[in-house]
């Protein structure tokens, strides 16, 4: 039978903790028609050809048509906020309204990210977001897996949306505080190489675990080639914040593509990056190397209007999110929106990319082992496509968490 659900967003009470999905299921980068996944306790415990279903199964079989598409559930490894919320608001309700918007564009994990600010705002946002990580997050919304340090450790001449006067230059001691406040939840530190003790803050931190990201940078060819040395692994929004490519000067961008050490996060939405851009992009740089982030702000989901990002005024309209000096504050993308438009402008297909929003960033992260496929004894982060790559139902480690209204 085909699952019929009436409520939009509605988080169902009774959530089975066993069931059954079939259809077309993403599997091993492919998708594979007539396949079913067993779900018990939040964990995909087997897969197999659906006409070999489990006959002793007690608990509801799902069944959907071979043009919807059953996948992993995204993953955000750059996302501020959403539905009038912020990371650096600092609170349990802020996190919990983002988790639970995700959800309805197929996001079942992410990383919370904070903004350049002052240092209390940092310190009161990391000791917020560790203790929701560790003691407050449900089943049924997206999971919060970590924290995306943006700044304050960057460039001023590449700024974009980030608070100048709440820059400083990279300090591994203070580092090594933010990390201790935030029980060592922070995963990824976007920053500035060639500013003051850049380098050795990469080192530092490749040698702890944490993923040293450049961006907000003017780093020339020679800077990131010495930041790879010192264990720089990722770029923080590719083409965004950073030197540019010039026939005689490689920069920060170029630099980018042409190294296989670096992963690059891409906002794809048709404005932080020309579509050409995008395509030329999936042209020169391996795939497995290009994450999808939404890099998002608490305007996501709502209407166009007014709106805020580090203390700074924001116009959203017509699908941007600006300052009022007219440069790019993040964005209102959706995930789900990403992926069609990497199909459009990059001109690859929905399997391949697919991967940039589920594979890729769990692969970083380090965190294939739970996130990021659907195979056995992995979380059941699930989601349901239909034929426009628009989510109609997202599980979360085995939680209904999402349904949408059948029309």
């Amino acid at each position: 039978m085909i699952l019929h659900f009436k409520k939009v967003g509605v988080v169902l009470k009774n959530n089975f903790n066993h069931f059954i999905l079939t259809g077309t299921v993403f599997l091993e980068g492919d998708f594979v028609p007539n396949q079913f996944i067993k779900v018990e306790d939040g964990k995909i415990t087997e897969i197999g050809n659906a006409s070999n279903l489990p006959t002793d199964f007690s608990g509801n079989v799902y069944t959907y048509p071979e043009n919807h598409y059953i996948v992993p559930g995204f993953i955000d490894i750059h996302i501020h906020g959403a539905n009038s919320a912020d990371t650096m608001d600092a609170t349990n309700e802020s996190l919990s309204k983002i988790a639970s918007i995700l959800v309805q564009e197929g996001t079942t994990s992410f990383l919370a990210t904070t903004i350049t600010q002052n240092i209390e705002s940092i310190e009161n946002a990391l000791s917020v977001a560790s203790s929701y990580i560790e003691e407050h997050q449900p089943k049924n919304a997206a999971e919060i897996i970590g924290i995306h340090l943006e700044g304050p450790f960057i460039n001023a001449i590449h700024k974009g949306a980030q608070p100048e006067n709440y820059i400083v230059q990279p300090d591994i001691q203070l580092f090594q505080k933010w990390q201790s406040i935030a029980k060592e939840h922070i995963k990824v530190v976007t920053l500035a190489p060639e500013v003051g003790h850049g380098f050795e803050l990469v080192q530092y931190l490749n040698e702890n675990g944490v993923i040293a990201s450049i961006g907000h940078s003017d780093a020339k060819y020679e800077d990131v080639k010495l930041a790879i040395e010192h264990g720089a692994k990722h770029i923080t929004h590719l083409f965004n914040g950073m030197r540019s490519i010039h026939h005689r000067d490689l920069g920060t961008a170029g630099s980018a593509l042409l190294f296989d050490e670096l992963n690059v996060e891409m906002i794809v939405d048709g404005h932080h990056i020309h579509p050409e851009m995008v395509r030329f992009v999936t042209k020169v740089k391996p795939l497995d190397q290009i994450i999808l982030i939404t890099d998002s702000m608490r305007a996501k989901w709502l209407a166009d209007g007014v709106s805020e990002l580090g203390g700074q005024k924001v116009i959203v309209e017509n699908g941007t999110a600006r300052l009022e000096s007219g440069s790019l504050a993040g964005s209102i993308l959706k995930m789900n929106e990403a992926i069609k438009n990497m199909m459009n402008f990059g001109q690859i297909s929905l399997s391949e990319a697919i991967k940039l929003a589920t594979y890729n960033p769990a692969k970083a992260l380090g965190i294939l082992d739970r996130k990021g496929i659907i195979a056995v004894g992995r979380d059941a982060d699930i989601v349901v496509l239909n034929e426009d790559i628009e989510p109609i139902l997202t599980i979360t480690r085995g939680e209904f968490a999402y349904i949408k209204e059948v029309q």
